[in-house]
């Protein structure tokens, strides 16, 4: 995933204190349920698009959560 992953990786690193990658796994990189609920507000409020905490923990990686920002955009 291009640039839309490195700006998710980017979010992910803000909240969690570190560098992140577009294929860092969210709980091994060291989230909880608290940086994901901020996380997903953030989303909402940067890229309009509303994740269900189910589909953000499933997607796991940065890469795979601006693929899901994607999907929402094309069906809005």
């Amino acid at each position: 995933m291009g640039s839309l992953g490195q700006e998710i990786a980017g979010l992910w690193g803000e909240h969690l204190g570190r560098e992140v990658g577009v294929d860092d796994d969210f709980f091994t990189i060291g989230g909880n349920s608290l940086s994901g609920i901020k996380i997903i507000e953030q989303v909402s409020e940067a890229y309009g698009v509303q994740l269900s905490v189910r589909d953000f923990y499933l997607a796991q990686t940065p890469a795979r959560v601006a693929e899901l920002i994607e999907r929402a955009r094309t069906a809005a």
